[in-house]
């Protein structure tokens, strides 16, 4: 049986447009016969890298800091594949990025030159072999994803994992209207679901089933135009006089405290 972690990296863990998409993947890969764990990065306590390189030339292997990648370790070390599920941030979102720098106990320094880079390996007691990508993003063009790919990439080679692909999601919000999945945007879960199965019964995920998740839901045009009259519609509102904030009962002066509800979830 093939087994997987699937990390969702967004901050809106399993309510976002993130989890949409990556749920469906996951399923797919379950009823191929996948045994799937999956965390939310920022639901764990991880602390930045410090940079100090202790795991390679002190106590090797082993990181020094006591948090939430004590647990995640074993697992990311048991598993034979990694699915990455990311929204785009600037490049990544913060828990993700910690969690990703935080890999460097797995890796060896045993290091050697590959096509003009010097790259490292992992430890032999990791039985991990492939990642892949499962990303959404706000914007329409699927180049708005090259930083994201590029970081998983690179990742890959770094310690010599194979790169399974990249399920990818553009302008992703449009897979609903009114907080209701279209028929559209229930093609794209249908498709990633496609795409899991694949990848587990295959061992890659085809062409059709990738590029039915990534087509256009809207054109261009279309887009720019509702990005532009909503923006303008937030600016205005800003302009328009606020009645003062209530006081909370009990603590007079005290605002209360609401939540902002966009509909761009990631």
């Amino acid at each position: 049986m093939v087994k997987v972690l699937a990390i969702n990296g967004s901050p809106r863990k399993g309510k976002g447009n993130t989890a949409l998409v990556l749920d469906a993947f996951i399923d797919g890969m379950v009823e191929a016969g996948a045994d799937v764990d999956q965390v939310y990065a920022s639901e764990l306590d991880i602390k930045p890298c410090v940079g100090e390189f202790s795991c390679w030339f002190d106590d090797v292997g082993h990181c020094y800091i006591r948090d939430d990648m004590q647990s995640l370790y074993p697992r990311l070390r048991e598993s034979d594949v990694w699915v990455v599920g990311t929204p785009v941030f600037i490049p990544l979102p913060g828990a993700l990025t910690n969690l990703l720098n935080r890999l460097m106990p797995l890796i060896q320094c045993i290091v050697e030159t590959k096509d003009g880079r010097t790259r490292a390996r992992f430890h032999t007691n990791v039985r991990t072999k492939r990642l892949v990508l499962v990303g959404v993003s706000g914007w329409w063009e699927l180049d708005n994803f090259g930083s994201v790919i590029h970081v998983m990439t690179e990742l890959c080679k770094d310690v010599g994992l194979e790169f399974s692909g990249s399920v990818l999601r553009p302008h992703a919000y449009y897979m609903k209207e009114k907080d209701e999945l279209t028929e559209d945007g229930r093609e794209v879960l249908r498709a990633a679901r496609r795409a899991g199965r694949q990848l587990v019964e295959w061992g890659y995920m085809s062409a059709e089933a990738l590029e039915a998740v990534r087509r256009p839901l809207v054109d261009r045009e279309r887009f720019v135009k509702d990005e532009i009259e909503e923006y303008t519609a937030a600016v205005e509102a800003m302009r328009r006089p606020r009645p003062p904030p209530r006081a909370a009962k009990g603590k007079p002066g005290a605002a209360k405290k609401g939540k902002h509800k966009g509909k761009k979830g990631r």
